[in-house]
């Protein structure tokens, strides 16, 4: 568990990393192609000791589950297979460790609840958060039908301290992020927005909305417009759904209203 620069969170937590979406605006995949390892570890080298290996659907490259650290040089490798999803097992007892109360964004260096990710790996992350009750936990995804398939199982939690996040970008239609469960905690990202969103199409609504620019120097990099922004605002207001404006969006439009987070009223 790191601290982080993130601001609508304190610290992220990856015990899986990796993610097969392929979007180009993706930070993660920068980072983590560039921290990881010039070649691609296989099972019986010295660094990976208990490794199991997964295979990826449709012929994709195989996936890992590390139940020790990867070592190499004598150092820890975070992104041992780079960006191909990896279970870090041996980092799910770091939460319980940790006793002060913190907001966690859980996967922020991959997709917890991608269609490839094993239904174990799922559970072994939400069992070690409910150990720790201490802690919030937000998690996000841009597949969130995994999250309706994993509550119709009974295997989703419905603590109070655990927020469902859906990435809404603009691309997409809001129709397909709906969520039944007056019970569960949602929000969407809208991070990068790169195009209007029009929430009143989707059936549900979320209980909090975060609104981010696109970072980094991708060549078709866009720019929001503020039309986009003041859209979601505006319904946002109508509906009490608060708003989190993120610092990359405040750079393009620093008049915007103070951020709202969402527990600031319920506790």
């Amino acid at each position: 568990m790191n601290k982080t620069k993130i601001d609508w969170c304190t610290h992220t937590w990856n015990p899986v990393t990796g993610c097969l979406h392929g979007c180009q605006y993706c930070y993660a995949n920068a980072v983590a192609q560039r921290f990881g390892l010039a070649f691609a570890p296989r099972i019986g080298d010295p660094g990976m000791r208990g490794a199991s290996k997964y295979d990826s659907p449709e012929g994709m490259d195989t996936m890992l589950e590390l139940k020790n650290p990867y070592i190499s040089s004598g150092r820890i490798q975070p992104y041992p297979m780079a960006f191909l999803p990896t279970f870090h097992r041996y980092r799910l007892n770091e939460l319980e460790r940790a006793t002060k109360p913190r907001t966690i964004f859980v996967c922020s260096m991959g997709e917890l609840f991608g269609e490839w990710v094993p239904s174990s790996w799922i559970v072994g992350v939400l069992d070690a958060a409910k150990r720790a009750p201490q802690h919030r936990y937000l998690f996000l995804s841009k597949n969130p039908a995994r999250y309706l398939e994993l509550d119709s199982m009974a295997l989703l939690p419905h603590d109070k301290n655990f927020w469902y996040g859906s990435s809404v970008t603009g691309e997409e239609s809001v129709a397909a992020y709906a969520m039944s469960g007056a019970d569960l905690n949602l929000f969407w990202s809208m991070e990068p927005l790169l195009g209007p969103v029009d929430m009143g199409a989707s059936e549900g609504l979320p209980g909090w909305v975060i609104i981010g620019a696109e970072t980094g120097t991708r060549k078709d990099k866009v720019v929001p417009a503020r039309k986009w922004v003041e859209d979601i605002a505006d319904f946002c207001a109508a509906k009490n759904i608060p708003v989190f404006y993120k610092a990359n969006i405040r750079t393009h439009f620093p008049d915007l209203p103070p951020s709202e987070y969402p527990w600031e009223n319920a506790e």
